[in-house]
């Protein structure tokens, strides 16, 4: 059955709280690029990744950065991306001063919050060393719901807490970091959140039955804030957690990291029979990418379910079908959400990678899984991403109430989806 996306839930759900848009240049950067000009969206990504650094108190730092767990890691692996490509130095620092900036305000209580310290209770030594042991706040503005408010649905949306498809998005964004500097640190930040994360959002409900995730939990893990399961959940968490394994073990000689062995075990079996159709572009981009990160761990012999990329590749095909009869990409700006529709198109770019490594390894795709038939029929898709890109690319777009009022991580995740490889980088 597909699982049809709400435009007003969607529209709350990946929401600025700490970084709502300011009225000064609400767009976020002035120039449109000359068609067809690499080398001037390369520019581009550099000066809107410049600007959300000034925007959001990271350069210059400020006593009050914005920082939103979501966004975040998307601009770490933008930053990665740009250190790669340019060689220059400041941005392998914004890299470095964003990582500890999310951790020295995600992984701390809030301002307006009685509890002070890190919000895993370990001292300030142990805290500044391992920082992600307890979780990640989103960054919504307003404060969490306490054990004794009444749930209210629409305020939820805007409230403080964990967010597990928050909390992976970062966790790729660690392991990501720990690729390109090789430093094991990174990795190691990556699991221990996992365990935790892992740890505190599974649970087995009362009346029986397999486990199941929590989709929000408080700041501090110990009550569930929406006990429902978000619906890739499950799947985000079982290729993260095998991709930072499958990093671990490169650095196994150097450094002892811990194991994920029985929370990949676990998420195994939520994933099993599982539909993941949907019609929310963002979602159908996070499949996408997740087939390009399934096929990559298929290669390294790294994955314990892999018929589950056809799976994954049927249901974002069927998606996509759905999004497509829709022509929402038809619609004028103020009636479409850039950020998920960027997700899409980054997920296209992951399924062009993901046809690359398939004829890089013929023999692994041919011999087990049938896939051929599939990404061809997504790469016809493919043109999609150029049309998103475009149409958010020209400033009268980006002046609409949809960009301005998520302008932060509309700008991040147009940067991506320009230059995606900091993030779609090879595990």
């Amino acid at each position: 059955m597909l699982l049809i996306s709400v435009q007003v839930m969607h529209l709350h759900l990946v929401q600025h709280g700490e970084a709502k848009s300011e009225k000064k240049d609400p767009v976020g950067f002035n120039r449109e690029p000359v068609a067809g000009a690499d080398g001037d969206l390369g520019t581009m990504v550099r000066e809107i990744m410049t600007e959300f650094a000034k925007i959001t108190g990271l350069s210059p730092e400020t006593s009050l950065p914005k920082r939103y767990l979501w966004t975040d890691a998307y601009a770490v692996c933008n930053f990665l991306g740009l250190y790669r490509q340019t060689g220059e130095e400041h941005y392998k620092q914004f890299t470095l001063f964003l990582i500890d900036q999310v951790h020295a305000t995600l992984g701390r209580h809030r301002r307006d919050d009685p509890r002070t310290g890190w919000i895993s209770g370990l001292n300030e030594e142990e805290g500044s060393r391992h920082p992600t042991k307890g979780g990640l706040r989103i960054g919504k503005e307003m404060n969490e719901r306490r054990p004794e408010e009444p749930f209210d649905e629409r305020m939820e949306w805007d409230r403080d807490g964990q967010y597990y498809h928050y909390l992976t998005q970062w966790m790729h964004a660690l392991d990501c970091a720990c690729r390109a500097f090789g430093d094991p640190t990174f990795n190691r930040w990556a699991i221990e959140l996992a365990k935790t994360v892992h740890a505190k959002f599974t649970y087995l409900p009362l009346r029986g039955g397999e486990k199941r995730l929590c989709w929000k939990m408080s700041i501090d893990l110990s009550y569930p804030l929406v006990s429902s399961m978000g619906h890739h959940d499950p799947l985000d968490g079982l290729i993260t957690y095998s991709e930072l394994q499958r990093t671990a073990a490169k650095y196994s000689g150097r450094s002892a990291l811990p194991d994920l062995s029985a929370e990949i075990a676990d998420m195994s079996v939520l994933c099993q029979g599982k539909n993941w159709t949907t019609d929310d572009p963002l979602g159908i981009g996070g499949l996408l990418i997740g087939a390009y990160k399934l096929a990559q761990l298929i290669v390294a012999d790294s994955f314990i379910l892999p018929d589950l990329l056809k799976a994954v590749l049927d249901d974002s095909l069927t998606g996509l079908a759905y999004f497509a009869r829709r022509s929402s990409l038809k619609h004028p700006a103020h009636y479409r959400l850039a950020f998920r529709e960027l997700g899409l198109s980054i997920g296209l770019q992951a399924i062009v990678k993901l046809q690359g490594l398939i004829e890089q390894h013929p023999g692994v795709f041919k011999k087990k899984y049938d896939v051929h038939s599939r990404i061809r029929s997504l790469m016809e898709q493919s043109h999609l991403s150029e049309m998103i890109n475009t149409f958010w690319l020209e400033r009268k777009n980006r002046e609409s109430a949809t960009w301005t009022e998520h302008r932060n991580i509309n700008m991040v995740m147009l940067a991506t989806s320009l230059s995606p490889d900091g993030y779609l980088s090879p595990l």
